[in-house]
């Protein structure tokens, strides 16, 4: 398997693209070949020169905190839940998030995710109960990992300045709905950050990893 990985040093370095050779199981995941690749004592490319270590970030390697999201053969996904015995061909192609800031290689601020609730003063307050009817469609809701996969393939989030994206109008769907006393506030949040942008392409709904339905909390705030 050829794997072709477009890396960046730093922040303030230029990518630029490395390419790897290994033989590798089928069953395993990106995730898997990538920490595969850097156990090697030494990393070299095909080129046979050295490599520094591929940066890349995971934590539970099974699809439950988001922390490996990436581009992997131009669609993003949770490299622990993409196999190469899914690819077609022996070449798989890495690149880091393309709407978060670069930090090293496949490691990207997605800080904005959460800056964006704390400007818009998403919170709950005093909790003060939910309709029971709406218990399963929250438990949904509240799987979101802010990974940044629905933001990457939205074409209406930029750079987070103004529209908010679908992990924001889930967001507020929960806490609209859990405290009546900030439900006018959140809904006006709603309306200026995500509703006034949203075009309804919802790639959002087929790249989420919990398959989260945004389209129905997308419904339930407009209405309100």
């Amino acid at each position: 398997m050829r794997i072709k990985i477009l890396r960046q040093l730093s922040p303030v370095t230029e990518p630029y693209w490395q390419e790897f050779e290994g033989d590798f199981a089928k069953d395993q995941s990106v995730a898997g070949m990538l920490d595969e690749l850097n156990y090697k004592d030494d990393l070299f490319d095909v080129n046979g020169d050295p490599a520094p270590r591929i940066q890349w970030e995971c934590s539970c390697l099974q699809g439950m905190c988001g922390a490996c999201a990436m581009v992997i053969n131009g669609r993003p996904a949770l490299a622990c839940e993409v196999f190469l015995r899914d690819f077609k061909g022996d070449t798989v192609v890495i690149e880091p998030l393309k709407k978060f800031a670069t930090i090293s290689d496949l490691v990207v601020d997605r800080g904005i995710i959460h800056q964006n609730l704390k400007k818009a003063n998403v919170y709950i307050g005093e909790y003060e109960g939910a309709d029971p009817k709406e218990y399963d469609h929250m438990y949904a809701a509240g799987k979101c990992l802010k990974c940044g996969l629905c933001l990457e393939v939205c074409p209406n989030y930029l750079d987070g300045s103004s529209f908010y994206g679908a992990a924001f109008a889930n967001d507020c769907f929960l806490i609209a709905s859990r405290s009546k006393s900030r439900k006018k506030a959140i809904t006006k949040s709603y309306q200026k950050n995500f509703e006034q942008g949203c075009s309804k392409a919802l790639s959002c709904v087929d790249v989420c990893p919990m398959k989260i339905p945004t389209l129905a909390s997308i419904a339930k705030m407009n209405r309100r």
